[in-house]
């Protein structure tokens, strides 16, 4: 997902943690050839995969004939300020950031936008990822707020400083750091729809605002561990906050689930880093540093300052559970589902009622996970070990298109059940995962047995050093071509699709292809030119946001380059596509405005209604010229009125 700065995570990664790089490094991969014969090995997977849907490249398996089941036309390419949809299809704004959730919430300026106090009454953010949950009768909306952009969240505060008119803004007061601390986080709200369409319900008994000082448990495994006691929370089970609020996904149970993706970036140290060895292994491992993004935090805030409170980042990187029903309840940190750079939760059953949830770690060279309950779930029945007890598993991806799920035990790792749950990276390199490039989304398909995996970019695959090395994950991993992720340098990404052993997703083993490889048909070189259902109409870079309609299809969102120009051309602004796994065709269905992140997407419970976030618009979308641009739940609807999906 994106980051709050033009400096993504990645790049900020780079030049503060510098990955080591593999020594004795055979530059040719032995077991899978030379780079021409292992591409060519890919190609040859490709076109033996049939019963695994569409074929992977140009050259492989032919589309599937028969009539679409799209109800729309393919949608051009667009780079303005606006959104788009196909003919027969309208859009309208649900509710944007600084819109009042209660009656004495702050009036919205639309040229400085909303004040410390009451900031924690209004609609937060940069949206990100988002669920409906139906209670009573009543649409109820969760949805997260990632981050905050300084140079809009603070225009005009006096805890600011500002040097030149397009420069980066610097937080310098505790009431700055207040307000950001409050835009992010999560928003609960209820929505309805009326004749003039649909609208926030204010002062609804279900709206709250869970932000960086809210009240939170912390159970699992590393509640009450020494690495999670502080001086404010000696227990070890209590915290404040949840933070750069990623994905989402929902259980079974009717709760939310929303995950904590770039929590580095909150913490600097006054003082110095801590020098206790495992501390200091974590902080280059999850890239705490210094000085942190440019929230400054810890200048204000000693929770913040690692200096002082060594221990407050292992309260953070994990997935929240949150009861969208009781504006009363307490969010919990289910720490038995890991700490990493959580994308989404995406849920499932296995075939005995067991819980799985599938995850990914955002960043470069990290993994894809499985949590497997102890415990079947019961409709009614007691939920409370579901998320607590069970097996954390990490993805082996075979060269030759089988995979397993390798069990993060103390016995495989050399760690503690805590130690696993706080450093699950380092857990996940102890048994050899499979280095990715970026898992973002993960997305089951709820009419086959198959998930899916978006891997965004990852422009350090197979990238050498001056020496000839091959560039490592912060963990010392090396990010060498492997099948899942074929590319050197990969700016366009691609998407990964297994099917469990047995039809079950609670088994240890799996097969596996690429559902697609993004990428520009007019590029010289395979597979930079992209899968065969890539074509000159649909093409797009850096799929990230994905979920799968009651009918099958995929809705593919994109966070990627927007230039229009050289390897990009033709992609315009980011978008939303559309896919069909039973044959292959892919369709541009919406497009964002400049600058901005397609992210974010649920349904109504009449399926009448699809919402879909807009992150970081750069321009003033969407109240227009001389306005602050705005993040936004925008609702998309067909003219006739049926079902989306």
């Amino acid at each position: 997902m994106s980051d709050k700065h033009p400096m993504s995570a990645d790049e900020w990664d780079e030049l503060n943690f510098p990955r080591a790089e593999v020594q004795e490094f055979d530059r040719v991969v032995e077991r899978a050839i030379s780079r021409r014969g292992f591409l060519g090995g890919v190609l040859t997977f490709g076109s033996g995969a049939a019963v695994m849907g569409a074929g992977l490249l140009k050259g492989s398996t032919a589309l599937a004939q028969g009539s679409s089941r799209f109800a729309f036309e393919n949608l051009p390419a667009q780079t303005d300020s606006t959104i788009h949809v196909p003919d027969g299809y309208s859009w309208d704004i649900l509710v944007r950031w600084g819109d009042p959730l209660f009656s004495d919430a702050p009036e919205f300026d639309p040229e400085l936008g909303i004040p410390t106090e009451g900031s924690d009454r209004v609609f937060g953010e940069n949206t990100d990822g988002m669920e409906l949950f139906s209670i009573d009768g009543r649409e109820i909306l969760v949805v997260n707020s990632e981050y905050t952009n300084n140079e809009i969240n603070l225009v005009g505060s006096a805890g600011t400083e500002t040097e030149g008119q397009a420069e980066e803004t610097t937080v310098a007061s505790a009431d700055a750091v207040l307000r950001l601390q409050q835009f992010q986080g999560v928003n609960v709200l209820e929505i309805e729809e009326g004749p003039s369409g649909w609208s926030v319900v204010v002062d609804s008994p279900y709206n709250r605002r869970i932000h960086h000082n809210t009240p939170m448990m912390i159970d699992g495994p590393a509640a009450g561990h020494a690495l999670l006691q502080t001086e404010a929370d000696p227990t070890g089970t209590e915290s404040l906050g949840t933070f750069n609020n990623c994905g989402a996904g929902r259980t079974p149970w009717g709760t939310y689930l929303t995950c904590e993706e770039n929590f580095n970036g909150y913490f600097g140290a006054t003082e110095g880093l801590p020098t206790d060895e495992q501390i200091a292994a974590g902080y280059q491992r999850y890239g705490i540093n210094e000085t942190g993004f440019d929230y400054n935090y810890h200048q204000f805030d000693t929770r913040f300052d690692v200096s002082m409170n060594p221990n407050e980042p292992h309260r953070a990187g994990y997935i929240v559970e949150i009861d969208p029903a009781d504006a009363d309840s307490t969010p919990v940190k289910r720490t038995a589902l890991g700490r990493f750079k959580h994308e989404n939760a995406a849920c499932t059953l296995a075939n005995d009622n067991r819980v799985v949830v599938y995850m990914g770690d955002d960043e470069r060279g990290e993994f894809i996970y499985k949590w497997v309950s102890r415990d079947a779930y019961e409709e009614g029945g007691d939920t409370s070990t579901l998320l607590t007890e069970g097996q954390l598993y990490v993805a082996v991806f075979n060269d030759d298109m089988s995979g397993e799920w390798v069990a993060l035990t103390e016995e495989a790792t050399g760690m503690s059940a805590a130690e696993i749950a706080i450093f699950t990276r380092t857990a996940g390199s102890a048994v050899g995962a499979t280095t990715m490039d970026r898992p973002e989304w993960v997305a089951v398909n709820p009419t086959a047995v198959e998930a899916y995996c978006c891997l965004t970019n990852n422009s350090r695959r197979g990238v050498e050093n001056d020496a000839g090395e091959v560039i490592a994950n912060a963990g010392g991993d090396p990010m060498v071509l492997n099948a899942p992720n074929p590319r050197e340098a990969n700016d366009y990404g691609q998407i990964v699709r297994w099917r469990p052993a047995g039809e079950d997703h609670g088994s240890d083993g799996f097969d596996w292809d690429l559902y697609v490889m993004a990428g520009n048909p007019a590029a010289e070189e395979a597979p930079y030119d992209g899968s065969e259902t890539i074509n000159a109409g649909n093409l797009f870079n850096s799929p990230d946001g994905m979920q799968i309609d009651t009918t099958g299809l995929i809705w593919i969102q994109t966070d990627g380059d927007d230039s229009n120009e050289g390897a990009f051309e033709g992609m315009g602004n980011n978008q939303m596509l559309a896919g069909d796994p039973e044959t292959g065709e892919i369709r541009r269905f919406l497009t964002g405005p400049k600058g901005s992140e397609v992210t974010g997407l649920t349904w109504s419970s009449d399926r009448r209604t699809m919402f879909v976030g807009i992150q970081h618009p750069g321009a003033p979308f969407p109240d227009g010229e001389g306005a602050l641009p705005r993040s936004s739940i925008v609702v998309v609807k067909r003219n006739d009125h049926e079902v989306l999906g």
